[in-house]
């Protein structure tokens, strides 16, 4: 019996308001279903140093904080308006008990234990040992806290329990771990999708040096490394990352700064709680450490902490990652209701509040004055215990007083508020609608809502949409949060009272995946440090002009670099650039290398100078032999031409024509057709002339040299044997081209390397080897007549022109033998201008050298060119070598004789001379006999065939 008594005597004490454990100051509403708050009514405790000598005296909290009661108001509103909606949970009423967290994990943990405990309380079901009936209900649900380091110690003892926490501030991205915050959802965003905002900012304006500030806590330090992992990605180097506290002493903050003030950096990110920055703002202001932009995370965006007309010299044109501000209706008139006394009974907060908004003080209930105050860390000061400050009346207008408790102008934290209190409000009325069979739990039952325990809104609250005062959909994603949507602030100094002004300037919109969002800034409305328009420079290096690229230097961040020119061929035709990009294969870089100009390409062209000269000559040639091979038709009867061989002379004269045209296919853009065609055009044109020469003159010599004339010598020097060695010479050299053709056929292709500045087009000629075949034979050959006509250089030169013949292939062999060394050494254009000069020179020797003298008769000495012109010509020729002949068998005989007497003194006797004729041996001799036979001249070989035979083709 005494242990029933005991445990209902302890459920009394809870039920009982200002008995129930827990933080002494709250604000309490009885209801059928409770809620839980967490407030920062108070920004820090004070501290004392605990001896332990005697019982630990509880710590107190100081420095009252406008926005956090401001924000404990919204919970109250959102609850009043729950209660009296007709629509929403009708005939349930909600019910509150909200703590003061003081900023601090000790007091938020002392608030968190009496939701736990009653929750621990109601779960041993004491009803049947006890009528309890005046018990407090267990806390279903808790809405807070606002410091992510708070929130997370809150988070771990509330999910043992599996009490659903929402909170409206924390934005730590560890609270995003599901599996070790099972129980915790927020309605703020995460800190990741902030800092990749803060990121894109930072390279939006092109800062790549940079310093961060971090509170040293669990909101601060995750924030801080996920910012540090955007930067790296980024290419955006981090001078100096600190840590900071509230709690540091002045040697730290100190100390701070000064690493601050002694960087190069000139952009400050700071991931940090007001109270952890306000100390280091202080000792910057007091420097008076100007020329700053301060990068502020959402916690002190709009901090009337750090927004205060004091600190603006440093501070103005922050930009500040506030939330975005949503719309609470009736709010305002809410917030301007409230007055000390009974009416507000339920809300102990609000005698501090009204004494620090109107600094004066107020009775308590039963009329004593309490002007024995503690003093604060504000620093008022007492005198012999009696407060400095006057009596309140209570009936003071709260809109008269600027205070940071009626900025509703945007409702941010206050609208997380707001929506956390209407989410476990729609999460309840789910629960009140729900249909058996189509429940969220086993069996899918529903649960009871006059029942209801905290794991079952926790259950409801995973599976909850609805849509909020703005038209907005509401629903926790796999992170338990909502997605990011970021109003960017710029902190603008009032040209009225001084104070601070936030103006939005734009916009961040987190992406729903892992993209970077949208990002959206008007430059027109900002306000930089020192009131300039122009963006601040925070670089580590100046910025490279086009041209020029980024170079490493060592030992020094990546941000910290040199400017170097790009080399030739790159270019870069924006500042800052990484590196320097190659200009197309087509182009070259300019002078200054900020672009790509289109490279000149070269070819042996038919419109230049050059290019047109060789095509004149070659035309001339052509028309010139074009011109020799129509007198020759003309004049193919004359004694002249028909000495000639007049039909190895018509095909001479068109392959040297051919020989003229294969030098143009050399000019003009190469193409693959042309490359194919030009050599072999020319060395299949080069041997049909040389070949023509050889048969020619070797048909002359054969005849002069032979020694007995037979019928087969005369089959075999017929032109059939002549056209048919003309043939086989140039199949050799056809087929020299087939091969080459069929196995590596020449090609047209840029050339880019010649000249970095110049593309040279020409023919790449697939096989040297064959190139080289292909010139050789032809040498050969011109060799083979070279020799040939050295040797027949004495023959009547109505015949043959030895003399010419020998000088035109020695023209060859100085024109080939400089052209190998002079096209190797050459490239380009001028490699085929080469070989052009060759062709065209080879032509003119050959032409000149055979024909000129023949033409120079034909037209100008038409007496030269008879039959009686020819034969003397012939019969001169026979009298030499007769001569020659005599001598030499004279000289032989003179030997014989001087070694046999008797032959030398008979055959020394007399010579025989018979009329008009010099007979040597008869027919067993074999010196030629010459005889003169009434007009006509004939010189009769040991052969038996007159030179005068020899006229006729």
């Amino acid at each position: 019996m005494a242990g029933r008594v005991c445990v209902c005597a302890c459920v009394w004490l809870l039920a009982v308001p200002g008995v129930a454990y827990g933080p002494k100051q709250r604000a309490q509403r009885s209801g059928d279903i409770m809620l839980g708050g967490l407030f920062p009514i108070h920004l820090g405790v004070q501290s004392h140093d605990q001896d332990l000598a005697a019982r630990p005296e509880a710590t107190e909290c100081v420095r009252f904080n406008f926005r956090g009661f401001r924000w404990l108001q919204a919970m109250v509103f959102a609850v009043d308006q729950i209660n009296n909606s007709t629509e929403l949970l009708p005939n349930v009423t909600l019910g509150y008990r909200i703590h003061d967290t003081c900023n601090t994990v000790s007091k938020a943990l002392e608030a968190t234990l009496s939701f736990v405990a009653q929750n621990k309380i109601d779960s041993l079901s004491l009803d049947e040992f006890c009528n309890c009936s005046g018990k407090v209900p267990s806390t279903i649900a808790v809405v807070g806290a606002t410091g992510s380091s708070v929130s997370t110690s809150v988070a771990n003892l509330l999910g043992l329990f599996y009490i659903p926490q929402i909170s409206y501030g924390s934005s730590s991205r560890l609270l995003s771990n599901r599996q070790q915050f099972q129980s915790f959802m927020r309605t703020i965003p995460s800190d990741e999708q902030q800092a990749v905002a803060m990121a894109a900012v930072i390279e939006h304006f092109g800062w790549n040096w940079v310093i961060a500030v971090a509170s040293d806590d669990d909101y601060g330090r995750p924030a801080v490394e996920k910012f540090e992992n955007e930067m790296l990605e980024r290419d955006i180097c981090i001078d100096l990352n600190e840590l900071i506290s509230q709690y540091a002493t002045e040697g730290e903050v100190r100390a701070l700064a000064d690493r601050i003030q002694n960087s190069s950096a000139r952009v400050i990110a700071a991931f940090a709680t007001a109270p952890d920055l306000e100390p280091l703002v202080r000792e910057l202001a007091r420097r008076n450490l100007t020329g700053r932009v301060w990068l502020a995370s959402e916690a002190w965006a709009t901090s009337s902490l750090i927004a205060r007309p004091d600190y603006l010299d440093v501070m103005v044109g922050t930009l500040g990652f506030a939330l975005r501000a949503g719309h609470i209706p009736g709010f305002r008139d809410f917030l301007r209701q409230i007055r000390p006394g009974s009416s507000w009974a339920h809300n102990e907060f609000v005698r501090e509040f009204w004494e620090e908004t109107f600094n004066c003080y107020l009775e308590d209930e039963n009329g004593a004055t309490r002007r024995e105050r503690k003093q604060e860390v504000e620093g008022e000061e007492e005198e012999g215990g009696a407060s400095l400050r006057p009596r309140c009346s209570g009936d003071e207008d709260v809109s008269s007083v600027e205070t940071p408790y009626l900025d509703y102008t945007h409702l941010r934290i206050s609208y997380n508020v707001y929506v956390a209190v209407y989410a476990i409000a729609h999460a309840l009325q789910e629960i009140l609608t729900c249909r058996p069979g189509k429940g969220l739990f086993a069996n899918n039952s529903c649960a009871d809502i006059r029942r209801v325990e905290a794991w079952q809104v926790l259950k409801q609250l995973r599976h909850l949409r609805f849509y909020d005062s703005l038209g907005e959909l509401v629903s926790f994603n796999e992170g338990a949060e909502l997605h990011g949507n970021y109003t960017i602030v710029n902190w603008h100094r009032s040209p009225s009272d001084n104070s601070v002004e936030f103006h939005e300037v734009g916009y961040h919109v987190s992406a729903s995946g892992r993209g970077e969002g949208k990002l959206y800034i008007d430059r027109t409305k900002l306000i930089w440090t020192g009131q300039t328009t122009e963006v601040p420079f925070s670089n580590c290096s100046d910025d490279c002009d086009p041209g020029t690229r980024k170079s490493i230097i060592d030992g020094m961040p990546t941000c910290c670099f040199e400017c170097t020119e790009c080399s030739d061929g790159e270019y870069s035709d924006h500042k800052d650039a990484s590196i320097c990009s190659k200009c197309p294969t087509d182009s070259w870089s300019r002078d200054n290398h900020t672009s790509c100009f289109r490279k000149e390409i070269h070819f042996l062209s038919w419109a230049e100078p050059f290019g047109v000269t060789l095509a004149i000559l070659a035309s001339l040639g052509v028309m010139a032999t074009a011109f020799v091979l129509a007198l020759f038709i003309k004049f193919r009867d004359t004694p002249i031409v028909k000495a000639s061989n007049r039909e190895l002379s018509y095909l001479l004269l068109t392959s040297l024509i051919c020989c003229f045209l294969s030098s143009l296919i050399f000019i003009g853009k190469p193409k693959d057709w042309t490359c194919r065609l030009r050599q072999p055009a020319f060395g299949v044109s080069f041997v049909l002339c040389i070949s023509c020469i050889l048969v020619k003159t070797n048909r002359v010599l054969l005849v002069f040299e032979a020694k007995i004339p037979t019928s087969v010598h005369r089959k075999w020097w017929g032109l059939n044997l002549q056209f048919l060695l003309v043939f086989l010479f140039t199949f050799v050299q056809v087929a020299i081209c087939v091969v080459w053709l069929y196995n590596a056929p020449p090609a047209s292709y840029e050339n880019h390397e010649l000249d970095d500045e110049v593309i040279v087009v020409t023919c790449h000629e697939g096989s040297a080897m064959a190139l080289g075949l292909l010139i050789g034979y032809t040498c050969l050959l011109a060799a083979a007549c070279f020799l040939f006509a050295f040797k027949s250089r004495k023959l009547p030169e109505n015949f043959t022109e030895a003399k010419f013949i020998t000088f035109s292939m020695l023209i060859f062999f100085i024109v080939w033998g400089s052209f190998v060394p002079a096209y190797v050494s050459t490239h380009g254009k001028y490699a085929s201008a080469v070989e052009v000069i060759a062709i065209l020179a080879s032509s003119y020797s050959m032409l000149a050298c055979l024909f000129f003298n023949k033409v120079y008769i034909l037209l100008f000495k038409p007496s030269r060119n008879t039959v009686e012109e020819v034969r003397c010509s012939t019969a001169a020729h026979a009298f030499k070598a007769a001569a020659r002949a005599t001598l030499r068998h004279g000289s032989n005989a003179s030997r014989k004789r001087s070694s046999s007497p008797s032959l030398s003194s008979s055959s020394s006797s007399k010579p025989e001379l018979e009329g008009g004729s010099l007979e040597r041996r008869g027919e067993r001799g074999r010196a030629p006999r010459v005889s003169f036979e009434g007009m006509s001249m004939s010189v009769t070989r040991g052969d038996g065939r007159s030179d005068s035979e020899l006229s006729k083709p």
